[in-house]
């Protein structure tokens, strides 16, 4: 049986990585051996990060909302007890839109959580 030859299927794949490798920085771009590497490692970082960026959202979301809600007189605590004694369905993405772009729809819902901490003997926080 004849030899396989390799010259078109490994020079198509030595293309597609150095596609994958341009604007990398020094001999990463242009050197098959370390653009291999670095597509592989930046495949990582890519993982990670997708994963980063929903732990920064929800962080972002949380100061957001805390900032809204001392605003209010209330800790961001308080005021996620009081959306959960209340039934409010919304979530921190929401609650976080709301407290940017909608200062009187967010005040409404601060003022449904206060009746719902009252409502079960909890004290809200003073106006402050």
């Amino acid at each position: 049986m004849a030899r396989a030859a390799r010259s078109v299927h490994a020079r198509k794949k030595r293309r597609k990585v150095l596609k994958e490798a341009k604007g990398y920085r020094g001999t990463k771009h242009s050197s098959y051996k370390r653009a291999k590497e670095q597509v592989w490692k930046s495949g990582v970082y890519a993982y990670v990060g997708r994963k980063q960026k929903k732990r920064d959202f929800r962080a972002l979301w949380i100061q957001r909302i805390n900032a809204a809600a001392r605003q209010h007189g209330l800790s961001y605590s308080r005021f996620i007890q009081g959306v959960r004694l209340a039934g409010i369905d919304l979530d921190r993405k929401i609650l976080a839109d709301l407290a940017v772009n909608e200062p009187e729809a967010f005040a409404a819902v601060v003022s449904r959580v206060r009746e719902a901490l009252e409502e079960n003997g909890r004290r809200p926080a003073a106006e402050g």
